[in-house]
């Protein structure tokens, strides 16, 4: 069974910091670009950064300079490294992967084939 797993959710401060990962299951990631989505109560999702299969990446405004993407393809997981913390970054974070071989660079706009069920993210004093 294909599937994509989040974890490392949770409370943090504003300031502070939390990792995501995302683990996949019945596949190998190092052909796919991973990206990662959230969504806010009320709010479209919004994508927000991702991994191309040759490691490059690419960051959405709202996080640039915050967020950082990394792939260990040996343990089949995607990580997203969230730094400095804000309220507004309070969402349920997805990731997500779309078959992408041989590629330096990806995009947020791919259309995505496989989607874990999310994991939530509170920031809050």
């Amino acid at each position: 069974q294909l599937q994509l797993v989040e974890s490392g959710g949770g409370l943090a401060q504003p300031g502070g910091s939390l990792r995501l990962s995302c683990a996949a299951s019945g596949f190998t990631l190092p052909n796919y670009a991973i990206g990662w989505f959230r969504q806010a109560p009320g709010k479209e999702r919004e994508g927000i950064s991702c991994i191309s299969s040759r490691g490059g990446s690419t960051f959405a405004d709202s996080v640039k300079g915050r967020f950082t993407i990394s792939r260990d393809n040996a343990k089949n997981t995607v990580y997203l490294q969230m730094n400095s913390l804000k309220p507004e970054d309070t969402a349920v974070y997805y990731c997500a992967a779309v078959l992408k071989p041989f590629q330096r660079q990806c995009t947020i706009d791919y259309d995505m084939t496989y989607w874990g069920k999310g994991t939530l993210v509170t920031v809050s004093s």
